[in-house]
């Protein structure tokens, strides 16, 4: 039977295999096992870095010739560049196919990159990561790149005056670089080298800045506006030191952005004007700013940016009820998604959920998780108002009974995904109803030990996705 089958046809099988099924196949015979690797595209890699790293690597690449996408980790991230330009090496002979590669197995070479330009022709995805001093010009090599994530290596800051990028030139030399998606992390205040990478990212939509102290040094931060100009999405993480800066060129130079995300650092001062100051047409607001968000940043939020399509607040603890309900009103014509993570102002203040509620009936999508003092009747008051949610989560809300349960039942039939994890007080029992009785459910996040053999059997003829 197995050799009336077609190669073609037996990979096309494989590829519709869901991930459990697919890499048991591989065990049926020598055949399955390589027409299994040759119908692989995507693959994911753990490397251990001993001295065996590099001839395993080998072995294994050789056998999946058509690979698009590639990801490779090393357990140990003081790995030396050299161990880590031998992997780079081994990808770029054999996987010329390549559309996205992420290498985080140390810090690569110039070198290596220019190898891997040559070799891999068609990347369009890149995440690798940098010892400094930083030298950039290598970007030039990957015409199609459209995202790149860089990750920069502890260790000396700097490199001399003058060289802005690697290598000695005039002004002149800027490039016209196609990325639209750039992620920097750990650029530190005495970094040299971005000022011509922010001159040359004209095209950009998504920044991303992580553990940055500067966006370069010298001249590069005149620079940085040069790339603002079309920017959709920022997101700020852990970037304290440059975020008032930065935002204060957002709000001075970019009238395009639609998304911002704050986490972990920011300025009360400079959060203000920003929302004061800046003329875009925000959509999303994401922030996890346990001290540094108070009630007259929402206050201008609400008076400002009345077309917010989601607002996410983790860890607020600064904001009250009277904040929340204002921006609850000012928003009420258009947001669709709520998250108040973490924010004990949902615990401290009876009715606020309530009013919420009935303000945001439009509300596609409800995110409660981790206010562990949340009673039913709070969050059953919120429920009655939200007919239209189809993505609930009060994941880690201990308080929450299998009341909750029977009124997500009776206000919210349109629910298609639910995040139920470590809810002690909601039993089995409950989970059970609820999974037999939600006519649109996809997806349930739950304790294996509260699904029962029932709720197992329905969502598998339901294609219900159980999730422990």
């Amino acid at each position: 039977m197995d050799k009336l089958l077609y190669d073609e046809l037996v990979q096309e099988i494989f590829l519709r295999l869901p991930p459990p099924s697919s890499s048991s196949v591989s065990l049926v015979s020598k055949r399955w096992l390589h027409l299994h690797r040759t119908s692989r595209t995507s693959l994911t890699l753990r490397l251990t870095g001993d001295d065996s790293t590099v001839a395993s690597l080998s072995s294994l690449l050789s056998h999946y010739p058509f690979l698009s996408c590639l990801s490779i980790l090393l357990s140990d991230p003081r790995t030396k560049t050299t161990l880590a330009d031998q992997l780079l090496l081994l990808v770029c002979t054999f996987c010329a196919q390549l559309l996205s590669l992420r290498f985080l197995a140390g810090p690569v070479s110039v070198s290596s990159l220019n190898s891997l330009s040559t070799a891999c022709t068609q990347l369009t995805s890149l995440c690798i990561s940098l010892s400094r001093p930083l030298f950039l010009m290598w970007i030039i090599g990957f015409p199609k790149l459209k995202d790149l994530s860089i990750m920069v290596c502890s260790g000396e800051i700097g490199v001399e005056r003058g060289n802005d990028y690697g290598v000695f030139a005039g002004e002149d030399s800027d490039a016209e670089l196609g990325l639209e998606s750039l992620c920097l992390s750990g650029i530190g205040a005495g970094d040299w080298g971005l000022g011509w990478l922010w001159r040359s990212c004209r095209k950009l939509k998504k920044l991303q800045l992580k553990s940055c102290e500067g966006v370069g040094d010298g001249g590069s931060f005149s620079s940085f506006t040069m790339c603002l100009q079309g920017v959709q999405e920022v997101e700020l993480r852990t970037c304290r030191s440059i975020l008032d800066g930065v935002l204060l060129k957002l709000a001075e130079n970019c009238d395009s952005l639609t998304s911002l995300l704050v986490y972990d650092g920011g300025s009360r001062e400079g959060l203000l004007r920003f929302f004061s100051q800046c003329r875009c047409n925000l959509q999303k607001l994401d922030f996890r700013l346990p001290l540094d968000l108070k009630n007259d940043h929402l206050l201008a939020v609400a008076t400002n940016y009345r077309s917010l399509s989601s607002i996410r607040l983790q860890s607020c603890c600064l904001v009250s009820g009277e904040g929340l309900k204002a921006l609850g009103t000012a928003v009420s014509s258009g947001l669709e998604e709520l998250a108040l993570i973490n924010c004990d102002v949902v615990e401290r203040e009876p009715g606020l959920l309530s009013t919420l509620g009935q303000n945001l009936r439009k509300l596609r999508k409800l995110d409660l998780s981790y206010n562990e003092l949340l009673l039913d009747k709070e969050f059953m008051s919120m429920l009655v108002s939200c007919n239209y949610l189809v993505d609930l989560r009060v994941r880690g809300c201990k308080r929450l009974t299998n009341a909750s349960i029977i009124s997500m039942l009776k206000s919210c039939k349109c629910l298609e995904s639910v995040d139920i994890m470590h809810c002690g007080g909601i039993q089995a029992e409950a989970v059970e109803s609820f999974v037999l009785n939600s006519p649109q459910l996809r997806r349930v996040q739950v304790e294996q030990s509260k699904i029962s053999d029932v709720a197992k059997t329905w969502a598998s003829h339901k294609f219900i996705e159980a999730v422990a």
